[in-house]
Parts: structure tokens; C-alpha cells; sequence
């Protein structure tokens, strides 16, 4: 579902990715850890088509998202760091915007069931974004994901500033997208919640993806003396 080959991209003499092959299959969590400057968010935004490749190949659904922006942005939803959300709507009428741009009007009923599923509290349907904890925006953020009927799920340090029951739900929320079929992309510097929710683990550093690890099968001390060394050789290097 979500595929990169040879993926190179260089921003003038500084290259951020470097011949990156990676494929992640639907029900998968796939997350990628990596220092600061690893080339994790410059990933997430090539699969975005937010940049161009320099070189090789990003696919969606084994479209070419170069070839085929719109169509590809059809199979796919993203959850930043601090998703843009109307502060001055409510949960339930950012869900009812997003999702009628991608799937035309749903029943104000079946918006409700797709807020239900995402985790987020009755109560705080009717209440402004603005007054939103990051975890309740990030519920939202499922939801339209849900709406959409996405087959892919791009998510970029989406964990970050969450206490942890907020964090332990949302994995529980990933995981039941997993059970659909969704392909997840997710960026973290959890090496915990990487190991506990993801089915595979990336390490990079320097553009370049240096380990792969099967989630159920690396121990956490093997994980995170991996992830260590490059953060200190990326240290050492600086």
C-alpha cells in the first residue's frame, strides 16, 4: 500500500533521503524512529507530495504519487504533529467539513458513530475545537481518516506532548485501524509505544534507513541501544 523505491531527496548538497526502499502492506504499523535529521519528516512529506523526489519512486496503492497527485491523496490521511483543525468549529463540524470534502454529505448520525469510534467523549462533540486537548484533536483527526475510508494512514510524531493515557488510547486507535486493512506510516521518538503498537520498526539516520526490526521480535534493551548509537553517531558527526 505505501512504497518507496530508490527514494533520494537532496536539498541543494544536503541529502535529506538517500536511496530509500521501504514497503509497508495493509494492516500494517510501521513505525520509523530516528534522531532529529534522520530524514523521517522529509518521508512523510514526500509520501504527501508535499516535495518532488529527487530520484526514484514514492507509490500509493502502486500509483506513482508524482504521476498521480489527487488520486493517490484519495487513499491516504495524515495526522501531523499538531493537526490544523477550525478552532471556532466544534469536533462534530470539523468532522462534518472534512468528511464531505472526500465523501460528499454523511448523515449526522453516522458522523456521530465515526466520533464514537475514534475514541472521543459524547460530551465533547458540541464543543469547540479551540478549548481541545492535542489527544481529542487527534481523535478527530481518526475520525475524518475514518470518514474518508482511508487505505493508508501517514502519521508524523503523532504521540509527541501526550500524557500517557492519551498516548495508550491512541495506539488502541491504530490498532483497531490496523484491523480494517489500513497501511500506517507513523514518525516517533517513543521507542515504547514504537515496540508495543507497531508490527515493524525502521531505524534512520542521515537519510538513510540502517535497521529493520519485526516488533514482536526485538527486545526493547536491543532497540534502544540500535537507536542510541545513532543518535551518538549523529553527535559525534555534528
Amino acid at each position: 500500500m505505501l512504497q518507496t523505491i530508490k527514494l533520494t531527496k537532496k536539498y541543494g548538497d544536503v541529502i535529506a533521503v538517500n536511496n530509500l526502499d521501504l514497503q509497508i502492506n495493509q494492516g500494517e504499523i510501521y513505525c520509523l524512529l530516528g534522531p532529529n535529521g534522520a530524514g523521517k519528516t522529509t518521508t512523510v512529506n514526500l509520501f504527501m507530495g508535499f516535495v518532488a523526489p529527487t530520484d526514484g519512486k514514492v507509490l500509493i496503492n502502486g500509483m506513482d504519487v508524482a504521476l498521480n497527485a489527487r488520486e493517490t491523496k484519495q487513499h491516504i490521511s495524515y495526522i501531523p504533529e499538531n493537526l490544523a483543525l477550525y478552532p471556532n468549529l466544534t469536533g462534530f463540524e470539523n468532522l462534518e467539513f472534512f468528511a464531505g470534502l472526500s465523501n460528499g454529505r454523511l448523515a449526522d448520525a453516522d458522523l456521530k458513530i465515526l466520533l464514537r469510534e475514534a475514541g472521543l467523549q459524547q460530551s465533547a462533540f458540541d464543543q469547540r475545537v479551540s478549548g481541545y486537548s492535542k489527544g481529542m484533536r487527534q481523535k478527530v483527526g481518526v475520525a475524518i481518516a475514518l470518514a474518508k475510508d482511508s487505505k493508508a494512514l501517514i502519521l508524523d510524531e503523532p504521540t509527541s506532548g501526550l500524557d500517557p493515557q492519551a498516548s495508550n488510547e491512541f495506539a488502541r486507535l491504530l490498532e483497531i485501524l490496523s484491523d480494517k486493512g489500513v497501511a500506517i506510516l507513523m514518525t516517533t521518538h517513543d521507542l515504547f509505544r514504537a515496540r508495543e503498537t507497531g508490527t515493524r520498526i525502521g531505524i534512520m539516520s542521515d537519510g538513510v534507513l540502517r535497521r529493520e526490526f519485526n516488533a514482536k521480535d526485538v527486545k526493547h534493551n536491543e532497540l534502544e541501544q540500535v537507536y542510541l548509537e545513532q543518535v551518538l553517531q549523529n553527535v559525534q558527526e555534528a
